[in-house]
């Protein structure tokens, strides 16, 4: 009798424990809110956060010379806190406003609506406003690998908060506010147009305007630590799962795969920068493995929520290629001194990347989006590319031209050669 009772109860307890199972989910969902992707999503945040600090600010300290390091981290710290209050008072609501189909509004100015109950899709609002602020500080601090050693602190502040609301929030839009790029059918994953494209050109332009550092290229200017750079891309490949991954907005089986290939990706790029460099120089380098596994994670980025693995091999393997022979040939050719490569990573690993996705993202090459054809999404892809590369570089010019009338653009000589890290904030980044 009483093991009759015990097993009514073992199931009484177990239809009970059934229904509450099967209620959990109705309650999370009611609102639209799901915990899980909210987890995630702050997690994401996070690591693309890290990925400006101290990630990109170690990568790149590392590669200039001993008296600029303190300067670059300066740079990189202060972009992140200007971004984050442009962002809050005008930057979001540029780039997501309903706005028109170039540029949104400023109804959403200083985050006005979005409470803690807003939801967009299955996370906060908020939240997804702050991970969309990483991208936009991430993405000018890029822009700095260009011009580094040579312009003043005041003119970077100045520039890197009109770039990003001129320049950056508008094409954000363009792709993923409801613009036209976007209504068009362009793939752009995690930001190959609207961070890399985008900034690398801006870098080129940068580099154009400001002209040579004193002594390029014929004066040594080695990295004073490829052990710091090392450490910053290794920070940047962890944090890019954030960029990547994170971008899919949910915890899902797409952001899976997109964390899967940018591992991959970026493995490739790594291997093909480094092979190419052995034959064509006689030995691999460090800083060529870490320049060819930034490359990597860059082209992988308008991918990677589109791509399979073997997409992701192509498009690793092509960016680490291609972006050794624009970093270092196509640079030397055109005479143009882009001091840590940013267009030569960020601009040609972005075009490669955006015009790839157009190939690898169709069904039957391994791809998981919905294309017509591989010509008519190349086509887009093509023109989402030219589109931004024309924005960007005239804005750009506008922009620098316009500030080196007002404050100036460029340290003086004297400035140069004693280093950034005195004239510009009188502190030194080692005091041996």
């Amino acid at each position: 009798m009483i093991s009759r009772y015990l097993s009514r109860y073992e199931k009484t307890r177990t239809a009970m424990l059934t229904l509450m199972l099967l209620a959990v989910p109705a309650a999370a969902h009611a609102d639209g809110l799901d915990s899980g992707d909210t987890a995630w999503m702050i997690s994401a945040t996070a690591l693309v956060l890290f990925m400006t600090i101290p990630g990109l600010a170690l990568f790149y300290g590392g590669l200039v010379r001993a008296k600029n390091v303190l300067s670059v981290l300066m740079q990189c710290f202060s972009i992140t806190a200007l971004i984050t209050i442009l962002w809050v008072v005008a930057g979001y609501s540029i780039s997501f406003g309903e706005g028109g189909k170039f540029f949104g509004d400023f109804s959403m100015a200083f985050l006005k609506g979005i409470g803690p109950d807003a939801v967009s899709g299955s996370i906060p609002t908020i939240l997804f406003s702050m991970f969309q602020l990483t991208f936009a500080i991430i993405t000018p601090a890029l822009i700095i690998g260009a011009f580094a050693e040579r312009m003043k602190f005041s003119a970077m502040l100045l520039f890197t908060g009109a770039w990003m609301l001129l320049i950056y929030s508008p094409v954000c839009h363009w792709v993923w506010g409801g613009g036209w790029l976007g209504a068009m059918g362009a793939l752009d994953f995690a930001g190959g147009t609207v961070v890399h494209i985008n900034a690398g050109v801006a870098g080129l332009v940068s580099a154009l305007v400001l002209g040579k550092r004193k002594g390029y290229p014929t004066a040594p200017m080695m990295p004073h630590s490829l052990t710091l750079s090392v450490v910053g891309a290794g920070m940047l490949w962890v944090g890019w799962f954030g960029f990547n991954a994170g971008s899919e907005l949910a915890a899902d089986g797409t952001a899976g795969m997109a964390l899967a290939v940018t591992q991959i990706a970026t493995a490739a790029a790594t291997l093909a920068w480094m092979f190419v460099e052995w034959m064509k120089h006689g030995k691999p380098s460090a800083l060529g493995a870490i320049t060819g596994a930034v490359a990597g994670l860059v082209a992988i980025t308008p991918a990677s929520g589109f791509v399979g693995p073997m997409g992701a091999i192509a498009i690793g393997a092509a960016a680490g290629v291609l972006c050794f022979f624009a970093a270092t040939s196509m640079k030397r050719a055109l005479g143009y001194d882009d001091s840590l490569d940013a267009f030569g990573v960020h601009g040609i690993g972005g075009m490669v990347g955006a015009l790839l996705t157009g190939v690898f993202a169709a069904p039957a090459l391994g791809g998981f989006a919905d294309v017509s054809s591989i010509g008519h999404q190349l086509g887009i892809q093509f023109i989402s590319v030219v589109a931004t590369i024309a924005y960007s570089a005239v804005g750009s010019f506008i922009l620098l031209k316009v500030i080196d009338l007002v404050v100036g653009l460029r340290i003086a000589d004297d400035e140069e050669v004693t280093g950034l890290d005195i004239t510009q904030h009188n502190e030194k980044g080692y005091d041996y």
